[in-house]
């Protein structure tokens, strides 16, 4: 295991100019990510001068059997926490031959909404409170859980230290150096209120590279926890009963907001938000009705509703932007399943292009 170790820790750059790029994209489900390598002839920081590359879309629900090609095409650039030297990660999106992007390519549309000159007027920010469950691989039940039983309730496990009440630390930490590695701007991470639960928080990243960095903070997850074996649920409810499910709360602001008298901004997109509920909910992750139901920190999935300070709110306005008079807002609906481009487009499109009538 010594020398395997040491054979996949080889530094190619003492006898090589070639790198490796591993291209990552989203599968048919919408969650499952894909990733292959290939060898390139030397360091690459900007995306539009790596070559495009293919898959086979039958294979991943993408693409029908007699007409299965793929096209990937390089949209964002990270530095490879695995292999390190000049080897990189490379966020793509997915095409038909003739350039149709194909329907489980969100990113497209993402990158529209926000390159409308309105939108990027605006600069939108966003911070992604990403939570996850992570659970034993053979029998899928949370880490630290005992087999078929139940931990002690809630209550001791949010922000916890001691072997008894948190599990899986040394994922959690692995992952926050690993994306801070790779040029991710993670914020920070806490345990959850449900034990075998974590947060990973992203941003603030403008745009649509909210979208790309939230998606390989998920990859280099799932990797590290292949790893670890152990299994990444982004579930938003993984164990029924008194448990807190999982979410993807959206922290979101724009220029005015953040200028002096954003807060009448701010309730003015809440209350664009109110009025186009029903079309945010339906985007914002599959099995969020078993996660808003108006207890664990939820507003119930049919009613919209906002507050200072409140948790029990559809969106949460800070008491720092209250008293400031500006600064930003929570949308605390999404699920932890949820699709960080639909999710953050989706908000720019309702708060600043959306004319109610």
């Amino acid at each position: 295991m010594a020398l395997l170790n040491d054979l996949v820790n080889l530094n190619l750059s003492d006898t090589t100019e070639k790198i490796i790029a591993e291209y990552i994209w989203i599968g048919g489900s919408g969650m499952d990510i894909r990733s292959k390598a290939r060898t390139l002839p030397g360091p690459v920081t900007d995306p539009s001068k790596l070559p495009k590359w293919n898959y086979d879309g039958s294979s991943t629900g993408q693409a029908p059997g007699e007409d299965s090609e793929v096209i990937l095409y390089p949209q964002a650039i990270f530095k490879d926490p695995f292999r390190r030297g000049n080897n990189i990660l490379v966020m793509c999106d997915c095409y038909t031959p003739a350039g149709e992007p194909i329907p489980t390519n969100k990113r497209y549309n993402a990158a529209k909404i926000f390159s409308h000159p309105d939108v990027a007027a605006e600069v939108p920010w966003y911070g992604i409170e990403q939570e996850y469950t992570l659970l034993q691989k053979d029998v899928k039940w949370p880490l630290g859980w005992p087999i078929g039983g139940y931990p002690g309730p809630q209550g001791p496990y949010y922000c916890s230290t001691g072997a008894d009440k948190s599990f899986g630390r040394d994922i959690v930490d692995a992952h926050y150096k690993a994306c801070l590695y790779a040029g991710i701007n993670i914020s920070g991470i806490n345990g959850e209120v449900m034990p075998g639960q974590w947060e990973f928080q992203v941003g603030p990243a403008v745009g649509i590279s909210a979208g790309d960095e939230v998606w390989v903070a998920r990859y280099i997850l799932e990797r590290i926890t292949e790893i670890a074996g152990v299994v990444l649920s982004f579930d938003p409810k993984p164990i029924q009963g008194d448990w807190n499910g999982a979410g993807a709360h959206t922290n979101y602001s724009t220029k005015s907001m953040r200028e002096d008298g954003g807060f009448e901004i701010i309730k003015k997109a809440i209350e664009k938000l109110g009025l186009r509920h029903k079309e945010h909910i339906a985007a914002y992750g599959e099995g969020n009705e078993r996660r808003l139901t108006g207890r664990h920190e939820t507003a119930d999935i049919n009613t919209f509703k906002w507050g200072v300070a409140n948790r029990g709110a559809s969106i949460r306005v800070g008491r720092e932007t209250e008293q400031n008079g500006k600064g930003y807002f929570e949308d605390r609906r999404p699920a932890s399943n949820m699709d960080p481009y639909v999710v953050t487009s989706l908000i720019a499109e309702t708060t600043i292009l959306f004319k109610p009538t």
